[in-house]
């Protein structure tokens, strides 16, 4: 274990630097060991069994901390209970140019517009072969080049070319960032996209003999009609989940301190109640049945808490780590612990749904 005051040094360190200049040295300090496991066992009664996978804990690293594949196993010995790798698209593509991320210390909110930036489907292919044998859950957020002639066709190339060692694909639509990406939310785009991506999944399995989950990942700034829309597409194409939701392009309730004018897609605290509704919303038209990743605005074990009572079996963060640390891990995981004592219930599917009614009639 880091003792608390080396680990208030160094974020306070980090956040001298600009923030993409502290996200590259934070992904180098996990290559080199810097961060110790954090974690030696979860609680079992966080464990969360979905598909075919047991997930030792409900929290997991989002995609964008780790776009290429670099340091899962790292964040994993963090104490997370799964990481996502991504987005990756299938060539590599340097994004957006700088500055492209921006803290929002007052707010504790993010902007980012990176435009997926990574270093394509070979280099994260290369990386993942050399952790084969290792086990941890793995997801895969795949996604389209700027440039692609054909957006559904570099989907279906990314579930093709990981289908052997994917844990899960998150099928990324809700970028704000790559001009035009959110309009395969619309039903029709959306239909034929999925279909693409579930019929290349079912080939695959044919060939692998294991059939890999296919979550979409969407926007919270889609209206109530778009939703669902979304959601009976989802349950017509047999996809396996949701993760709801990406950044927001709304500035809604920020203090106006720091750069918050910035064009990009703003995450962290000012998303959380936005993202929550959605989450709620999402649950009761999909049903009790379809497993659903609530992200957004998730610091805490209270807010991680109050996610899984609006309908989410699982969780992910990223922007909380930025101002609060990877000490954070332990904080909601112990206290997801307490909660289970306090309500006297021995898993957290006994806790979710508890408050889907009351988020889903706020305004968001």
């Amino acid at each position: 274990m880091i003792p608390p005051f080396l680990e208030n040094v160094a974020l306070r360190g980090l956040q001298c630097l600009d923030a993409e200049t502290a996200h590259r040295a934070t992904v180098v300090a996990l290559k080199s060991g810097l961060m110790p496991p954090r974690r030696k066992v979860s609680d079992p009664r966080l464990a969360v069994k979905l598909w075919d996978l047991t997930f030792p804990n409900p929290l997991g690293m989002a995609a964008g901390f780790d776009k290429n594949g670099e340091v899962p196993d790292a964040l994993l010995k963090l104490g997370f209970g799964y990481t996502e790798a991504g987005s990756v698209t299938p060539k590599p593509q340097p994004g957006n140019p700088r500055p492209r991320v921006f803290r929002l210390p007052a707010d504790e909110g993010v902007i980012n517009r990176y435009g997926f930036n990574n270093e394509g489907h070979a280099a994260l292919r290369q990386r993942l072969e050399a952790r084969r044998r290792l086990t941890g859950i793995v997801g895969i957020n795949v996604g389209a080049n700027k440039d692609a002639t054909d957006r559904i066709a570099d989907y279906v190339a990314g579930i093709t070319a990981f289908a052997d060692m994917a844990s899960y694909f998150t099928v990324n639509i809700s970028s704000p960032n790559t001009p035009g990406l959110r309009d395969l939310q619309a039903r029709s785009a959306l239909a034929d996209l999925l279909t693409a991506v579930i019929t290349a999944r079912d080939e695959c399995t044919q060939t692998f003999g294991r059939k890999v989950p296919v979550l979409l990942k969407i926007a919270p700034d889609v209206a109530d009609e778009d939703l669902q829309d979304i959601v009976e597409e989802v349950l017509a194409k047999s996809v396996d989940g949701l993760i709801v939701s990406n950044t927001t392009i709304g500035r809604d309730g920020l203090s106006g301190k720091g750069p918050a004018q910035e064009t990009g897609g703003l995450s962290g605290k000012p998303l959380f109640r936005k993202s929550t509704i959605m989450l709620a919303r999402a649950r009761k038209l999909a049903g009790p049945d379809l497993p659903i990743i609530g992200v957004g605005g998730i610091d805490s074990a209270e807010t991680a808490w109050t996610k899984i009572t609006a309908g989410a079996d699982l969780l992910q963060l990223y922007s909380a780590l930025v101002f609060k640390g990877a000490g954070l891990i332990d904080e909601i995981l112990g206290g997801l612990s307490a909660k289970l004592d306090q309500h006297g219930i021995a898993s957290l599917r006994d806790a979710r749904d508890a408050n889907v009614d009351a988020w889903a009639s706020e305004t968001a």
